[in-house]
């Protein structure tokens, strides 16, 4: 374990060519770039990793690390429990934001817009694309309510297990489905040495892209 003190860890980007010059003027694009970089790239862990944040009924921000299952229609598309925390925050209110990290190439988006859910039969199908284990853990798991122990969820499942033909998939549970992050802002960030980093945002104004640079 290191002993050095936080106020000393640094790291220096270095130099990366990034100018407005070099986006592509649909943001959705500029994202699937970056993205289809980090997923090429050797070593960057879960590149469709985004942390996600919501906010509750008593107006305090809530964030967690969800995953990107898909660009549709130009919207980000993540899975879950529809009642889990993050599920009743988003019925309340449904703005969010995502974030993405990508730290092997020092990149760094910003994604606000509005959560909206996926329909039925796009979320049956990539429920039963998913390991059958997954499955049957969407259908067992209270998400974020409070359990007594791990054993109830493990018996959960072998009753499950021994209800189910071979061969045979579960249904999906009605709690469980997708949202669609149907963005309005974006900002894109590339480290920079000196920590003069390079920051772009593409905003809409009267359904057109408007691109920016903003100070680091």
């Amino acid at each position: 374990m290191s002993t050095k003190p936080l106020k000393d860890f640094r790291e220096d980007y270095g130099f990366k060519d990034f100018d407005i010059a070099s986006l592509h003027p649909e943001p959705i694009e500029q994202l699937q770039k970056w993205l289809d970089a980090a997923l090429h790239t050797e070593g960057e862990i879960e590149p469709n990793a985004m942390t996600l944040a919501t906010v509750d009924l008593q107006g305090q921000p809530m964030a967690r690390i969800v995953l990107l299952k898909d660009i549709l229609d130009g919207a980000l598309v993540f899975f879950t429990n529809y009642l889990s925390s993050k599920g009743h925050e988003l019925a309340h209110n449904s703005r969010c934001s995502a974030v993405f990290w990508w730290r092997l190439s020092h990149r760094q988006v910003r994604v606000e817009g509005i959560a909206e859910k996926v329909d039925g039969e796009y979320a049956t199908k990539y429920f039963h694309s998913r390991p059958l284990g997954n499955q049957l853990g969407a259908i067992v798991s209270p998400q974020s309510q409070v359990i007594p122990s791990r054993e109830v969820l493990d018996r959960a499942i072998v009753a499950i297990e021994q209800q189910l033909k071979p061969g045979e998939l579960p249904s999906k549970p009605d709690h469980w489905g997708g949202y669609r992050i149907v963005p309005h802002r974006f900002e894109f960030w590339q480290g920079h040495s000196n920590r003069l980093h390079d920051r772009f945002q593409y905003r809409k104004e009267n359904g057109t892209w408007i691109i920016e640079r903003l100070a680091p």
